[in-house]
């Protein structure tokens, strides 16, 4: 049996979703391909996959196995691009994570155009809002905002943004006059129901103050969309990351409330497996994001 193929098969058809797929790419049949990965499992003396009507879904051994042969298979092509004089190339396949709000208003229009830069790199964007296991689920890069970073991966920070106190010129036009931060107890607060403070709202001010204050509100939504929406409806008022309002004040449907107070700044991390060796198409969309995401509206480098 080829090793190399086997490894190179099964790492394929996990990546892909089926052998049938990874028949298709590598230019074989999808009996021919079932037979090498059956192979590889008798060689190892483990099952890999399990085969059902929706896919194929790793086991815990090929989960494990699916990391290590992924990076041997990218440590030997790097090797055989040495030995023969040549530089790697950008192509390839990559699974990118990225939180939904963040994904759909700023870094899906980041990621086509890195595609358009590199037509023979492949991506895969994968939009949610729970930090994920990347080795798990098999993510190559992820984009986190803030909170705390999950273990076994790399993280580095790459651009920061702002937060401020928004509503509607609406709301405000409805509600009591906010002077103070003291005044927040009295309005509807929409809040994003992951916050570990809870409804606790701290606040730094012009001169380095800083205050607590508990809000109060009916809203709570683990959408950030869905916070903007409530917001340019004059559902209420919240603090929110620049990022996710900046076209909305420019243009005026939001406004800053107590625009000389500001919450602690969301962090935008890349976070990365632990491996000795990333590929030439993650090391340029890395260096790509963490050039470029620094400049969108609402962040800072």
């Amino acid at each position: 049996m080829d090793s190399l193929k086997a490894m190179h098969c099964f790492v394929r058809a996990i990546e892909l979703g089926s052998l049938s797929s990874a028949a298709r790419e590598l230019g074989s049949t999808q009996p021919t391909v079932s037979k090498l990965v059956a192979a590889l499992e008798k060689q190892l003396g483990a099952r890999l996959l399990i085969r059902g009507s929706t896919g194929l879904t790793p086991t815990e051994q090929g989960k494990r196995f699916y990391e290590r042969a992924k990076g041997v298979l990218e440590e030997y092509g790097e090797a055989v691009a040495d030995v023969r004089g040549l530089t790697e190339r950008p192509e390839g396949f990559l699974r990118v994570n990225v939180p939904v709000s963040l994904g759909v208003l700023r870094l899906n229009a980041l990621l086509l155009s890195f595609m358009e830069q590199y037509p023979a790199i492949e991506v895969e964007l994968i939009l949610n809002d729970r930090f994920v296991d990347l080795t798990e689920e098999n993510v190559d890069l992820a984009l986190r905002l803030g909170g705390s970073l999950p273990p076994n991966a790399v993280a580095r920070r790459i651009a920061t943004s702002p937060r401020y106190l928004v509503a509607a010129p609406e709301y405000l036009r409805n509600h009591s006059p906010l002077k103070s931060p003291a005044d927040l107890s009295e309005h509807n607060f929409l809040r994003f129901a992951w916050l570990t403070a809870g409804d606790r709202l701290e606040l730094n001010g012009p001169h380095g103050e800083q205050v607590s204050v508990t809000t109060q509100g009916r809203y709570r939504t683990n959408s950030s969309l869905a916070i903007r929406d409530g917001l340019l409806q004059g559902a209420g008022l919240c603090i929110t990351p620049a990022w996710l309002v900046s076209d909305l004040l420019e243009s005026g449907q939001l406004v800053r409330v107590l625009p000389d107070w500001s919450g602690p700044p969301n962090d935008a991390f890349l976070i990365y497996p632990e491996r000795r060796y990333r590929p030439l198409r993650t090391r340029l969309l890395m260096q790509y994001l963490a050039e470029r995401v620094g400049q969108l509206p609402g962040f800072l480098p």
